[in-house]
């Protein structure tokens, strides 16, 4: 697990060696244990490579980058882990095919050399790499599956910077970067953030989760000498999941099938040199987590962290500490203060590097600093489970559309009474989301329109136009995706799909990789595997979510025996919460003070948006996320400074 950084240009760069050891420093957080950069003079250009290094597997110099193929070829840097780099060793052994080392880095290299493209999908693992081939002048830039580690690019007239976090790819970028206000503008109004390439700077982008970028390095020093634009990004994709639904299984086959292939994922991602642990919600995900590593390592000393809301009606230490019980493990449990979170938000929102969601990306920072504290170095995490297995509310509209579309109606009015019956839930609810399923698009166009966001108030809709905003939320086929006529009858799988590639999943990936590659700690999702993945989506959409309008019912049913029956049973979990409203008042008048920075923004309107905080503050309204929102942009705005048109 490291931080990576590529920089390619024709020019003279001012300082160089001092804003290069400046970006690498910025990474220094992602891999403490070794920094290191390379030059190489490719294509009339200078390409620099930088890595740091977290040692995770094989901790020998060994392990170090940027690695080079023994005849001169290919050289990577590589950010994450491949964890069936075993099994893919003695395979590429068997085609003769040496090894030096004993790192998943090597065998990456070797994969790309002897199978090119195609290696992919033969990786089970974590991972954003860029390979240089020397022979063709190209350098390939790929983000695994899920997005679940990052990579950032930038064009301009002279330099390509590549990094895992855009503070340290600021440090070489030429200029500073403009705000997106499109990006502004979805994040304070939908909330959406993370969902395709954009960030929330202008013209820096993302590689999307399951994309292959490959650049020629002659073309681009030609366009540099030529002084033309910066190409446009022809990122493509290489893992696509189906959605067809299959037929050959029971659903008794299925849940089989299904937990052979779960254990098999917390198998692999115990594989580590260095000391693990496990973060712990209680929730069903963490749970099956923690008890699965028990099963695959009866005598595996656990290590679990856990955040407790003491005294608030979201706090789980109850249902942590049945696990705990149940698998021996050591319990490590954390307590916030609300003073703390006015003490940590600058370094938090350095972190994370752009705004984000909520106060819950807070707790999730304290568990891992509280397992740093702890000695350790890896954890496995729960995160995706829900969006590859139909948690929360189990998708219900795109449920619903499904069984329309298939004529299920006896199923329909079934699912409509039992859903409703979960906490949270209500038949009258659940019948009108029935009901929307059928109405013309026209018609739920409408409907939002006329459905008042709080945060219009806060927005300048004269300004919209003049800066070529467009409001994500009135365009026709946005959304969950049910409107796409290629998934008739598959509507949920097709949701899962969508939340898996980038629309849910992504911003999740993000905070859990930022807050904890803060402290130097390497999150492992085993729930996020391409092949288990492609096995879920093309189950029966019944085995996901029952008649019943039971949630995760198969993986429920795969881990009966060994996850408690009292967590599997469980109905009233509703996600990562934390008690906001104390959290927010505990930052009090600063929080006023930092919304100063909304009078740069012509796109915002400030005093609303602070009338709206201070009601919060004072205890005249309830928490709001559009508030926290508005607080989150406004101080990452004075850290991060972009220009503001």
């Amino acid at each position: 697990m490291c931080g990576i950084l590529g920089l390619y240009t024709i020019q003279h760069i001012s300082n160089y060696e001092q804003r290069l050891n400046e970006a690498i420093d910025a990474l220094k957080h992602r891999g403490p244990d070794e920094q290191t950069s390379e030059q190489y003079q490719v294509a009339d250009g200078t390409l620099v490579f930088g890595h740091a290094r977290l040692s995770i597997i094989d901790l020998s110099p060994g392990g170090r980058q940027p690695k080079h193929s023994d005849d001169g070829r290919f050289s990577l840097i590589f950010n994450g882990e491949i964890y069936n780099y075993r099994e893919l060793r003695q395979e590429l052994q068997s085609k003769d095919i040496p090894f030096h080392t004993n790192s998943d880095t090597e065998v990456l290299l070797a994969c790309w050399k002897v199978w090119g493209i195609d290696c992919l999908q033969r990786l089970r693992g974590m991972f954003a790499f860029v390979m240089l081939d020397r022979q063709e002048n190209t350098l390939t830039c790929v983000r695994d599956a899920f997005g679940i580690k990052p990579l950032f690019y930038r064009f301009d007239s002279q330099s390509l910077v590549i990094a895992s976090e855009l503070r340290a790819l600021l440090k070489l970028t030429t200029g500073k970067p403009r705000l997106n206000h499109q990006q502004a503008y979805d994040y304070l109004m939908h909330d959406r953030y993370d969902t395709d390439d954009k960030t929330f700077f202008e013209g820096i982008l993302q590689l999307p989760p399951g994309h292959i970028l490959e650049i020629d390095l002659g073309k681009l020093s030609q366009a540099m000498k030529d002084g033309k634009p910066a190409p446009h990004s022809n990122a493509k994709r290489w893992w696509f999941p189906k959605i067809e639904e299959r037929t050959d299984l029971t659903f008794e086959q299925a849940t089989e099938q299904l937990r052979e292939m779960f254990l098999e994922n917390i198998r692999l991602h115990l594989r580590s040199d260095v000391p693990l642990g496990a973060a712990l919600s209680g929730g069903i995900d963490s749970s099956a987590v923690v008890c699965a590593m028990r099963r695959q390592e009866p005598d595996l000393p656990i290590q679990t962290f856990s955040f407790i809301a003491a005294g608030s009606p979201v706090d789980e230490e109850k249902w942590a500490d049945i696990v705990n019980a149940q698998v021996g493990a050591i319990a490590h449990k954390v307590i916030v203060r609300p003073e703390e979170l006015a003490e940590d938000i600058d370094d938090l929102i350095f972190a994370q590097g752009e705004p984000f969601g909520g106060t819950s990306i807070y707790a999730q920072y304290r568990v891992f600093k509280l397992a740093k504290e702890h000695g350790i170095i890896v954890t496995l995490d729960g995160q995706g489970a829900d969006e590859l297995l139909a948690g929360y509310h189990g998708y219900h509209d795109a449920r619903m559309l499904s069984m329309i579309e298939r004529g299920e109606f006896s199923e329909l009015i079934e699912f409509i009474y039992g859903w409703s019956q979960w906490p949270g839930r209500s038949l009258g609810y659940s019948a009108r989301t029935a009901l929307r399923q059928i109405l013309p698009q026209k018609v739920t166009n409408l409907e939002r329109r006329l459905r008042r966001n709080p945060a219009l108030d806060w927005i300048d809709p004269k300004v919209l136009s003049d800066l070529g905003i467009i409001d994500p939320a009135l365009q026709n086929g946005t959304g969950s995706g049910v409107l796409h006529p290629q998934a008739r009858g598959r509507r949920l799988a097709y949701s899962l799909r969508s939340a898996l590639n980038g629309k849910g999943l992504g911003a999740l990936l993000r905070h859990g990789d930022r807050n904890s590659m803060r402290w130097s700690i390497e999150s492992r999702v085993p729930f996020l595997t391409q092949d288990m993945a492609e096995f879920v989506l093309g189950l029966p959409e019944n085995y996901l979510v029952s008649n019943q309008g039971k949630t995760k019912h198969i993986f429920r049913s795969a881990m009966r025996g060994i996850v408690p029956d009292a967590i599997l049973d469980r109905k009233d979990k509703i996600g990562f919460a934390t008690p906001e409203h104390g959290w927010l008042k505990g930052i009090g008048d600063k929080a006023l003070k930092w919304t100063e920075s909304a009078e740069r923004v012509r796109l915002l309107r400030p005093e609303p948006m602070r009338e709206s905080l201070r009601k919060v503050l004072n205890g005249q309204a309830p928490f709001s996320q559009q508030t926290w929102r508005f607080l989150n942009f406004c101080r990452w705005l004075d850290l991060f400074d972009p220009t503001i048109d």
